[in-house]
């Protein structure tokens, strides 16, 4: 039985990967829907020719126009709710939408009743309340994509459904990015250029940026939180804050571990390849046939892990916190990372400055919950100003104690 897929995002990383899959499978999986901005609309085109969809949805509503004109016979539809309506569209949507706009796919998606197949974490960061509640609706299904959540679900594969948890702990492995092994002073005057050179991943600019600052780290904390802290869905565990760790793993092979109440750790390997959990989340249960990231054991010569430098990298203390005060908090953390990083990127401000002003935003958080998804996007609306009104001032703070 073939399987039909929508992809949201599908000129990014994600949703090309997410091609390449079924390209790899073609007799398994049918791609019926197509969503973008609309910025790469020539590789778009190209993508509909490829595998010849019912629909196309972009962001931007000119493209839109300009697309209808160059693919005959495919509905286009156009603006953020076209992109949204993708969500129902097939039996699994991959939301592989970068930032905030990836909620409403989300959304619409679990609302639907459909497998979610999501790498959009900002879904559940900044939306995380409204996105539990939708996940109750009868049918549907998440299955993240990230590889260090990806590892996760399939390493509490293990445990029985039937009985206790017996889940002691959650352990995200992190890379440590290019400034792993730096102390704090030598980081006061790294350079853009040094931060985008990751040393293991391909990923665009604003992730890498994340990675360099474990911020992304931290947003993944929350993540885990969100996908199997609560009782929410199949996943859940009832962990809390305080049983998710994070383990710098400079080789990349592990990508998560669960370990056990009988202190058993169950571990997921692989090579660096997202086409794995892609893969994975599509053909939940069961598994793809094509072996994208399997490990050459002749020639694995070693696996390290070290406690990270909070001190150093205190996005990831700040992202815990953001977490543990639950309601809009993480919303506010995540919009205000994403101000200061682009401001970063643009050259306005220092590197260390991104957590000083994701601290200073998060501080002005107001313990607030959201009722609706319309709280959600205000949040975001009032922390983004808020960091623009921090990184205004004339020196903006150099510290930054969660």
């Amino acid at each position: 039985m073939t399987t039909t897929v929508a992809l949201a995002g599908s000129t990014g990383s994600i949703g090309t990967q997410a091609l390449d899959v079924v390209a790899a499978e073609p007799d398994r999986f049918e791609v019926v829907a197509l969503g973008a901005s609309g910025r790469n609309l020539d590789q778009l085109v190209a993508q509909v020719e490829a595998v010849r969809p019912r629909v196309v949805a972009v962001t931007d509503e000119a493209a839109a126009r300009t697309l209808a004109d160059r693919v005959a016979g495919v509905e286009v539809r156009a603006g953020t709710e076209g992109l949204a309506s993708l969500g129902a569209e097939a039996d699994v949507c991959v939301n592989g939408v970068v930032g905030f706009a990836g909620l409403e796919v989300t959304l619409a998606a679990l609302h639907a009743g459909r497998r979610l197949a999501l790498a959009n974490k900002e879904s559940l960061i900044a939306g995380g309340p409204v996105v539990q509640a939708a996940r109750r609706t009868p049918g549907c299904e998440l299955v993240p994509v990230d590889s260090e959540h990806g590892a996760i679900h399939q390493c509490l594969r293990s445990r029985d459904p039937h009985g206790p948890a017996r889940v002691h702990r959650l352990v995200l492995t992190a890379s440590g990015g290019p400034f792993r092994g730096r102390s704090r002073s030598e980081l006061a005057e790294v350079s853009i250029e040094d931060a985008l050179a990751h040393p293991t991943w391909s990923m665009g600019p604003k992730i890498t940026v994340d990675s360099s600052t474990l911020m992304n780290k931290g947003l993944e904390v929350i993540e885990a939180h969100e996908l199997f802290g609560a009782p929410a869905g199949d996943a859940g565990v009832g962990v809390g804050y305080d049983d998710i760790d994070v383990v710098v793993h400079p080789q990349s092979i592990v990508h998560s571990m669960v370990t056990y109440a009988d202190g058993s750790t169950i571990a997921q390997l692989s090579v660096l390849d997202m086409r794995l959990p892609i893969g994975y989340a599509l053909a939940w249960p069961d598994r793809i046939g094509t072996p994208f990231g399997a490990i050459d054991w002749t020639a694995l010569a070693r696996l390290d892990f070290e406690p990270p430098d909070h001190g150093a990298f205190p996005c990831l203390g700040l992202a815990y916190a953001a977490g543990r005060a639950g309601g809009l908090a993480p919303a506010w953390l995540n919009a205000a990372n994403e101000e200061a990083v682009a401001a970063f990127l643009a050259g306005t401000i220092a590197w260390v400055d991104i957590a000083a002003v994701a601290a200073a935003v998060l501080d002005r958080h107001d313990g607030a919950v959201p009722r609706d998804v319309d709280d959600v996007v205000e949040a975001d609306r009032r922390a983004r100003a808020a960091a623009r009104s921090v990184m205004a001032a004339d020196r903006p703070p150099r510290t930054a104690t969660p």
